[in-house]
């Protein structure tokens, strides 16, 4: 029979059992207190890091338009849609569904997502259509959700492209304009802190830390109706001739501003991954082209600066070519004795040859280079060409020969347009510009007499004997020079020829100035009077009209032609 407990020993037992507990609580409290008052900081930052996240705020990029307000570019709120991969991989019989309201392949959808299942954060379609997330909204699958987005539109698509060029997934620019003032247009995003769970979905907006800046708007010189109908004439021309490509560029002579800039082939900037190489850049800018003989009123303007050419001084161009350091130089006949209008008309090299050999190289390099040749125009627009012009120094005989009609050399037609604008402008030159109201003073680089006797010259070239008769415009006098080129192949010159027409109406008070590149015409018409000279007749025929430009021949106004629909 065991011994029973004595009272003693219950009271011990009772005491060892308050103690232990006494302790326990202790220890319970001391935690507490720990991680309460000691660790309140650290424990925090833990529970933060889990479920505390700073998210960007979305901002909208600025407009372009142009002139008149009218939209070039715009961003349109859409929605991305992203993905949970772990609780999305738990409902896989819904991914078929999701995949094809996507228009995208099933597996490669449940591939991508079982790679990425441990991340709470998954891209599946950037900037969908709207009736597309309203469809996928209306499945309900887990863990597909909805961000807004904005996506950049151009409602000029094609017509526009190379100008303003585009952006990328993110809303960056990548080309034209679009790249050159993307930090004006982009703006800042915002931030702010939320509380997400644990599959990444926001529960609660904590704070706002910063608020998001939308970009600025963008104000062009561009003329939205004045691109529309040079990129119309030019793509006629161009498919009419049958032309590798081409480019127009129209400037408001008094300021500088460019109006229109086009160029065939180009590509719909609302579908970039459709781009093709060939349209992607801004030839106007960036190819360069021997001018041919749109350089000529240029070397004429050296040749009456120096003193060496007087207004009725006779020029004898017999028998029709010269042999300079052993190449022959022609004309396309034999045009005898003429003045110096009617050989600037007729655009003889031969006369143009003697005018430049007489002439001191340094002199004739420095009118090139004041009138922007051999330099880039100050446009600002990225990737623009420089062209090229040698030094003088050295220029050898035949170099300094060719020169004089345009071979030697290379130019954008921005720059000729530029040049065409100053001679037009009493030998003021200003740097094109895009974007309006930008102060734009002018640099003299020729003397206003010298600039509005060659003026006058240049008129002679579109009417009677001038070889740029198909750039008239009914109701106004136009001034202006042909131009045609062969161009280089592996072999030297080839059978291939650049088509081109530089000139400014009205020609009384110049206000456009204009020029057209056709490049590669294939056929019997290959001329600049053939090719480029009528597309230049069309355009500024619907721009001065369409800018309400008072005419200055008004015994034409009766013959005129409607410009076409």
């Amino acid at each position: 029979m065991k011994p029973t407990s004595t009272p003693v020993q219950g009271v011990i037992r009772l005491w060892v059992t308050a103690g232990v507990m006494m302790v326990a609580a202790l220890a319970v409290l001391g935690q507490a207190i720990k991680l309460q008052i000691m660790e309140t900081e650290f424990l925090q930052g833990q529970g933060e890091a889990r479920f505390l996240r700073q998210v960007a705020i979305p901002t909208v990029r600025g407009n372009i338009v142009d002139r008149n307000g009218e939209p070039l570019a715009v961003s349109t709120p859409v929605d991305s849609v992203w993905a949970h991969p772990g609780e999305l991989l738990q409902a896989a019989d819904r991914i078929p569904m999701l995949a094809a309201a996507l228009e995208t392949s099933a597996e490669e959808m449940e591939r991508r997502l079982t790679q990425r299942s441990g991340r709470e954060f998954v891209w599946l379609q950037r900037r969908i259509h709207p009736e597309t997330a309203d469809r996928i909204r209306a499945m309900e699958i887990p863990g597909v959700f909805m961000r807004r987005e904005y996506r950049r539109f151009y409602p000029t698509g094609e017509v526009s492209a190379q100008v303003l060029g585009f952006t990328n997934i993110d809303d960056i620019g990548q080309e034209g304009l679009e790249l050159a003032y993307n930090s004006w247009l982009q703006g800042d995003p915002g931030a702010k802190r939320v509380i997400k769970d644990r599959l990444g979905r926001t529960v609660q907006n904590v704070e706002l830390i910063r608020e998001a800046r939308p970009g600025r708007d963008l104000v062009l010189t561009i003329d939205r109706r004045l691109q529309y109908l040079a990129f119309r004439e030019l793509k006629a021309g161009v498919l009419e001739f049958e032309a590798r490509s081409g480019s127009v560029v129209i400037m408001d002579i008094p300021t500088g501003e460019v109006l229109a800039m086009v160029n065939f082939p180009s590509y719909n900037p609302n579908s970039p991954s459709r781009i093709a190489a060939e349209g992607l850049r801004n030839r106007a800018l960036t190819d360069v082209i021997e001018p041919g003989s749109v350089i000529k009123p240029f070397a004429l303007a050296a040749a009456m600066e120096s003193g060496q050419v007087y207004t009725d001084m006779m020029i004898d161009t017999s028998p029709g070519h010269r042999v300079v350091a052993g190449h022959t130089i022609r004309d396309i006949r034999n045009f005898g004795e003429m003045g110096i209008t009617e050989m600037l008309a007729r655009s003889s090299n031969v006369g143009m040859v003697d005018l430049v050999l007489n002439m001191d190289a340094r002199h004739l390099w420095g009118v090139y280079s004041r009138f922007g040749f051999g330099s880039v125009s100050g446009s600002g627009f990225p990737g623009e060409s420089a062209g090229v012009l040698r030094d003088y120094e050295r220029w050898r005989r035949l170099e300094q020969a060719t020169l004089a009609y345009g071979y030697g050399l290379s130019v954008t037609p921005v720059q000729l347009v530029r040049a065409m604008a100053a001679i037009a402008d009493e030998g003021r030159l200003r740097q094109p510009v895009f974007v309006k109201g930008a102060d734009n003073p002018p640099q003299s680089v020729l003397d206003p007499a010298v600039a509005r006797e060659l003026a006058t010259m240049l008129e002679a070239a579109t009417v009677g004997v001038g070889t740029g008769t198909r750039a008239q415009v009914a109701g106004y006098r136009v001034a202006g020079k042909t131009g045609t080129t062969r161009k280089v192949g592996a072999g030297g010159y080839s059978e291939r020829y650049v088509a081109s027409f530089a000139g400014f109406a009205p020609a009384s008070r110049p206000r456009l100035a204009a020029v057209v590149v056709i490049n590669d015409p294939t056929g019997e018409a290959y001329y600049g009077g053939q090719v480029a000279a009528p597309v230049f007749g069309r355009v500024m025929d619907a721009a001065l009209r369409l800018l309400a430009v008072p005419p200055d021949q008004f015994d034409t106004l009766m013959t005129r032609t409607e410009v076409r629909p």
